[in-house]
């Protein structure tokens, strides 16, 4: 529990500052005695003497008292920051799914800087919820993964996943795949406990549990593996280009099943649905984004 409040606090630092009880009075605006009390009541709470007051001597600040005013100042200091919080923000943060944000996050950000100081971050689901549900995070591009209730959207674009692969695939010459041709091969899948969830329950629907052979934390490593014969990376996100990071070939397949559709996001806390940054970011990002990225 607390028992001294930022009030006494400022009372001490005040006659610290003006040398004089008297003085200190007028520029917190209490009666003179009122002030000594407080500063008494301070010291009987402390244990022990801040100022030395004797009669006809101006106060003097003792060694215990230098370092007590030092730590009340920054005290003080850090609760202005606090209350000035709302009114003097730091940069909107836009964090963005991970895998989309080598190709999504720039445009968006070049988008918001007319109207606002921005700053990026990419994450994946999970940092991304926590991120936007502990104020770390203004605003998040992503697909609706893993977000709960608490948190608001706006859908910004519509995507169905494709499948890597090497060019040696049965697969690989066929201009788009349904869900329930991809059973009887070895799937690669995004160990994320969000994403392979989410894939499998898009099995589950066929009444059919997917075959994985492996399961990686990046998009580059699935399609580096896939284009090896490791088996079938699924991803809704496709980079351009035909080459694996170690240049291997690499093909894509789109998914065609209307099933896996799924949406990329604006996602906000609800929490912040009164924030006039969240607003102009939301209608700048919903109106422009597409068109910037060029897509």
């Amino acid at each position: 529990m607390l028992y001294l409040t930022l009030r006494q606090y400022e009372y001490v630092v005040a006659v610290a500052e003006a040398g004089s009880v008297t003085e200190a009075a007028v520029r917190v605006g209490v009666s003179q005695p009122s002030l000594s009390v407080a500063i008494s009541q301070v010291e009987a709470r402390l244990g022990a003497s801040i100022f030395t007051r004797r009669r006809g001597a101006p106060i003097e600040i003792t060694p215990f008292g230098h370092r007590f005013v030092a730590d009340a100042r920054a005290l003080l200091g850090q609760a202005r920051a606090l209350e000035q919080a709302r009114s003097a923000p730091g940069p909107f943060v836009l964090g963005c799914f991970a895998d989309i944000a080598p190709w999504v996050l720039a445009p968006a950000l070049d988008v918001l800087r007319p109207d606002l100081e921005v700053a990026g971050e990419e994450a994946r689901f999970a940092p991304l919820a926590e991120g936007l549900a502990t104020g770390r995070l203004d605003l998040a591009i992503s697909y609706d993964i893993g977000f709960g209730d608490e948190f608001a959207h706006r859908t910004l674009r519509r995507m169905r996943p494709v499948a890597f692969m090497s060019p040696r695939h049965p697969l690989a010459g066929r201009s788009g795949v349904g869900l329930a041709e991809l059973l009887p091969y070895p799937l690669i899948l995004f160990s994320e406990p969000e994403s392979e969830g989410f894939m499998r329950r898009l099995f589950e629907s066929l009444g059919q549990a997917p075959m994985v052979a492996q399961r990686v934390s990046s998009l580059e490593l699935m399609r580096s593996l896939a284009a090896h014969g490791a088996g079938i990376g699924l991803s809704y996100s496709c980079p351009p280009g035909a080459q694996s990071y170690d240049g291997s070939p690499v093909v894509t397949v789109p998914i065609t099943s209307p099933e896996t559709e799924a949406e990329i996001k604006l996602i906000w806390s609800e929490h912040n649905q009164g924030d006039a940054r969240i607003t102009v970011a939301v209608d700048a990002l919903s109106a422009q984004l597409w068109r910037a990225e060029g897509n």
